[in-house]
């Protein structure tokens, strides 16, 4: 039995891996780009973590530019 009777079924394993890889980073990325929406939505409505520190008025402005 040589490799080479089974390199078909080796290369679509590596290539089914690699797409799904590459659909898990895609899908983080989308993921990461909302969230920072979602954030810069709640900073523009004045909802803030407890654990950050006040914005000042030039802060805002800017996030508001980023929007």
């Amino acid at each position: 039995m040589a490799a080479t009777d089974h390199i078909g079924f080796i290369v679509a394993a590596y290539a089914a891996a690699a797409v799904v890889v590459g659909m898990l980073i895609a899908w983080v990325a989308v993921d990461y780009r909302a969230q920072r929406r979602n954030l810069a939505d709640l900073e523009l409505r004045g909802i803030t973590r407890r654990s950050a520190s006040a914005r000042t008025e030039a802060a805002l402005e800017q996030v508001k530019e980023q929007a």
